[in-house]
C-alpha cells in the first residue's frame, strides 16, 4: 500500500481499491474496500482500540512466493490484513502506522 497522504493528523494508505486511513481528528481508522464495481462496507473503529501494528508472513506452498500483510491488531481480538508487495513496503508501512499512532516496534 502506497501512502497518500501523511500529515500530522492523517495519514492514508491507498493500493487499488483498497484505501486505509487514520484519522487523529475524528478519532477513527477506517478501512474502505471495493470489490469489482461495488464497494464493500466500511469498517471503522476508533484509533484508541488500535492496540499493535505488525507483520504477517508466509509462504503459499504451491508456488513458494512469500506472502507480506501489515497487520493491524486491535484490543478485541480483531485484526485486519493489509496486502503488501513485499516484505519491505509492509515493514514500510508498519513502521509509518506506529510513528502515527505512537506505538513501539515488537
Amino acid at each position: 500500500m502506497a501512502i497518500v497522504e501523511n500529515t500530522a493528523r492523517k495519514l492514508v494508505f491507498q493500493s487499488g481499491s483498497t484505501t486505509l486511513s487514520l484519522d487523529k481528528d475524528a478519532n477513527k481508522i477506517g478501512l474502505q474496500r471495493k470489490i469489482l464495481f461495488w464497494k464493500a462496507a466500511p469498517s471503522e473503529a476508533p484509533l484508541n482500540e488500535v492496540t499493535d501494528i505488525g507483520l504477517d508472513v508466509g509462504v503459499d506452498r504451491a508456488s513458494g512466493i512469500e506472502l507480506c500483510n501489515t497487520m493491524v491488531v486491535f484490543g478485541s481480538g480483531k485484526a485486519w490484513a493489509l496486502p503488501a508487495e513485499n516484505k519491505k513496503e509492509a515493514q514500510a508501512n508498519a513502521d509509518a502506522m506506529r510513528k502515527f499512532l505512537g506505538l513501539k516496534a515488537d
